[in-house]
Order: C-alpha cells, then structure tokens, then sequence
C-alpha cells in the first residue's frame, strides 16, 4: 500500500533571514502537514533590519523550475508570492498548469471570463469546480497569489511594468488572490482603502480583473480590530480578531496565503480555509512574540498543527 500526501508548490523569493518567502512558505506547509516544493523567483539578502540586495533569478529559470515540479509531482495547489519583475511575472503565467486535466496541455493561457451557472458558482468553458476544489479532482492546481511588490521594512521588490504584467498575464490565472491594502490600490491605480466598504468595493473590482476569489487583508487598517474580507462570486466574508501586540510580524502575509493553499488541499472550502489560515497566523504570531532573532523585527512561529482541519 502506497500512502500519498498533498503536494503544494511555492513560487517566490528566497529570504536569507527565513522569515518571509520561500522559507516561510515550506516552515508553513511542513506546520501543516502538506509537502512543499519550491521554485525561487529571486535571491535576497535580508535580515530582520532590512532588505540589503536583490538578484533575480533569469526567467528561463524559474520556468525550468515549474516544470521540474510539475512533471513529476501531482500539485495540487500553488502559492505565488515575489516575482520581482514583468519577465519572470510572464514566464510564471505561460508556466502554470492547466486545469484541463487529460487533455494534454501543460500550460494554460488566461481564462476567458467566468460566468454564472446552475452547475457550480463558476464555470469555465469545459471546465466546472467549485471554488476550492475537493482532493483528487485532478481539475488542476488551486493557484493562491499574494501579490508581494515591497518588504515589510518598506524597499521594493518588483520593478517598472510589474503592475501592468500581473494584470495581463497572471490575474486571470488566479484562484484567491491575497492582496494588503497598499498592493491592492497599486494593482487598481487607486488610494488605500479607509474603510472596510472602500476594502469590499476594491476587492470587487479587482475580480473583475480575473481572480476568482479575494481576500482583501486590513491589517493596516485603523482600529482595534484585524480585519480581512473575503470577496467571493457570491457574498462578502467579513473576518475580525482582536490586534495582538507584537513587533515580530515578518512574513505574515507569505504565512496567510501558504495557509490558505494547504487548508484548501486539505478538504477545505475557501472561506473556511480563510478561518483556519487567520488562526495559525495567530497562533504564529504569538508563539513569535517573545523571542528575539535579530536586531529588528522578527519573524512570526510556524507552529505544527494541533489537530487536522
């Protein structure tokens, strides 16, 4: 008897101090009981006071990466997080699977625009599921994007013509989209959201660029509450927690999404999904909160999974 488990693939930027990308994303996954792959956009190096230096990784490369994985190991989720630049935005988008599974295509193009129908909340054509699709569909891989574009300590991570790239290329691919307030407004061309109807008005608009679902995370927002939206087809999930007081806060966006993929091919619907994802962030968080790793701004505490989802 062969056991098997969910296999999840990261494309992202590495992080030399371990506290966000690449490395967030496998401590994540391992927490969670899901196996992890990897494809590394960019080199950085950082630690917990900064971003020090970036080297891309050329695009033939992170192609040659995806393909690795894909070829040989059944995906059922991809979390993207730093592409770093329109190239490698592009070559990620030609690279992603297919969801129509058996028809012997390894890439897929945008989708045409989904629609409404009694078979499901969307359908695409020759291709229905809902939105988290249940294990062993083999209707391709659940794609989470969170669309990183700066470090926690403020430099950038993507270049001129980043914005424009994603729009064209990737968000038509993506499954549940993860933006902050400051990446959504960029990728809208419009202010931060004050408001959690300004969240849920932009989270809206940003489906109609392609992404099936979004979370609209407001950790930024003003009050005393964390709140995040999920914005789906067919309602608005509303998510809030009291704020922790912590300054280790390195790489809870990265944790968020990679949570979100593994609750999902764990059996998960999205929102649900969402809920779990929020609490292990939390509970990382706090396990963080105390502990110094460096100078600045520590990471967050991937903590293994007490119970199954």
């Amino acid at each position: 008897m062969t056991m098997r488990t969910q296999i999840v693939l990261t494309i992202a930027g590495s992080d030399s101090g371990a506290g966000a990308g690449v490395q967030a994303d496998l401590k994540t996954f391992a927490a969670l009981g899901v196996y992890g792959a990897s494809a590394v956009t960019a080199l950085t190096a950082q630690n917990t006071k900064g971003v020090r230096a970036i080297h891309a990784a050329p695009p033939e490369i992170v192609a040659a990466q995806i393909e690795a994985v894909l070829e040989d190991f059944s995906v059922a989720a991809i979390k993207i997080g730093m592409l770093g630049s329109p190239e490698i935005a592009g070559i990620v988008g030609e690279s992603l699977p297919s969801p129509l599974a058996g028809e012997g295509s390894g890439v897929r193009g945008p989708r045409p625009e989904a629609r409404s129908s009694s078979a499901g909340p969307l359908i695409r054509p020759r291709f229905a599921r809902p939105l988290s699709p249940a294990r062993g569909e083999g209707n391709g891989a659940f794609i989470v994007y969170d669309p990183v574009m700066a470090a926690s300590s403020g430099e950038a991570l993507s270049g001129a013509g980043f914005v424009e790239a994603v729009r064209a290329k990737l968000l038509p691919l993506v499954d549940c989209l993860t933006p902050n307030l400051a990446e959504a407004a960029a990728l809208l061309e419009e202010p931060l959201a004050r408001s959690e109807d300004d969240m849920a008005r932009q989270g809206r608009a940003l489906m109609r660029l392609g992404p099936r679902a979004v979370v609209m995370k407001g950790g930024h927002l003003e009050g005393g509450e964390a709140v995040d939206l999920l914005v789906a087809p067919d309602a608005v999930h509303r998510f809030a927690a009291p704020r922790i007081a912590a300054k280790n806060l390195h790489g809870t966006g990265c944790t968020l999404s990679s949570a979100i993929a593994a609750f999902v091919v764990l059996g998960l619907a999205l929102p649900e999904a969402v809920a779990a994802a929020r609490a292990f962030v939390r509970e990382a968080i706090k396990a963080g909160r105390d502990i110094e790793l460096g100078a600045g701004p520590g990471p967050l505490i991937q903590t293994k999974l007490r119970a199954a989802p």
